[in-house]
């Protein structure tokens, strides 16, 4: 039987970090803080009977950044010492064994911008022009795709623009982003470019 799980909120200055914690996560800390502004505490931090953290070290520490007074908790008293010790591994360890599915985070990433400044998670959209997005030319595999980053005026951007719009009306367009990687401003402009070259080829 799954016992019922009990949310209180609990001073900040009374939660102590694991003194022993083998996970290193400053750098993640205000990537957390940027997401608890966005969307507020979501994940509640898990505790032990001593109000000693078994999870969620950079939740607080984002919290900390944040100067919040309180956070939400999750109290772990049913687990043995031993346990919450094993659970305290095993909470950081399960996270690694996953992987992104490129295909589906180019879609999703395309679809949010630019509505949410996803660098601000820790997405690294390899950019800094009008548009933010991250052109992957390739298949979408990690080992082969490709990062490239423009500076442009606003006239320019707005042509490239113009031009993607333009090839996501096309059939080609549809057909190439049927087989290849879920990034359509990337299929887009290398259709864009790719009809280009042809044109030159055939001059």
């Amino acid at each position: 039987m799954v016992n019922e799980m009990q949310i209180e909120m609990i001073q900040v200055s009374d939660l102590t970090p694991y003194d022993h914690n083998p996970r290193k996560n400053d750098a993640s800390v205000e990537y957390v803080a940027n997401s608890i502004k966005e969307f507020g505490f979501k994940v509640p931090i898990v505790i032990d009977r001593n109000n000693v953290v078994v999870c969620g070290h950079t939740r607080l520490k984002a919290a900390k950044k944040l100067k919040m007074k309180s956070v939400p908790c999750i109290r772990a008293d049913d687990l043995s010492d031993k346990q919450i010790q094993a659970f305290r591994l095993a909470d950081n360890k399960v996270g690694e064994r996953s992987e992104w599915d490129y295909n589906e985070l180019g879609g999703e990433l395309d679809d949010l911008l630019p509505d949410f400044k996803m660098e601000d998670f820790g997405f690294d959209l390899g950019t800094d022009d009008e548009f933010g997005t991250d052109f992957d030319l390739a298949s979408g595999d990690k080992t082969t795709s490709s990062t490239m980053s423009f500076s442009l005026s606003q006239e320019q951007a707005d042509i490239i623009k113009d031009a993607i719009g333009k090839m996501k009306g096309t059939e080609r367009y549809k057909n190439y982003q049927n087989d290849n990687n879920g990034n359509s401003n990337g299929n887009a402009l290398f259709l864009v470019v790719d009809e280009w070259l042809q044109q030159q080829t055939s001059d």
